[in-house]
């Protein structure tokens, strides 16, 4: 089922950063499939040096977002939520986030991010 709606990715509080998926992928400029991913994100203040902030932005990012789309796959349930990312340099490029909950599992995990939108105005301290 594709395009139902939620409000909040469920289970948020338990979801899952791997930090493979950050510094092997999100973060790895020289990721065959991460590279531009990683550009985008060092673009806003994010380092592989420090995948906690990333991590941090990911999250909040699914806090503060209604998921805008939910799919269900023959491995779980996938969810896409799309808005503004917080980031280290003040800016917030929207962008998609997906997650799975897998079959079984409580807690979804972060698949990829892919940029949107880019907003360029600082956010107000």
């Amino acid at each position: 089922m594709r395009g139902r709606t939620v409000a909040n990715l469920p289970n948020i509080d338990a979801a899952v950063v791997e930090d493979a998926k950050l510094t092997g992928y999100l973060l790895d400029a020289g990721h065959p499939k991460g590279a531009a991913k990683a550009k985008f994100l060092v673009s806003f203040g994010f380092s592989v040096q420090r995948p906690d902030e990333v991590r941090a932005a990911f999250l909040e990012h699914a806090r503060q977002n209604d998921v805008s789309s939910v799919q269900q796959t023959a491995f779980g349930t996938m969810y896409e939520i799309d808005g503004p990312l917080p980031c280290p340099d003040g800016r917030e490029p929207v962008v998609r986030v997906v997650w799975m909950q897998d079959i079984g599992a409580i807690a979804p995990r972060l698949i990829t991010m892919v940029p949107r939108t880019v907003r360029t105005t600082r956010s107000d301290p």
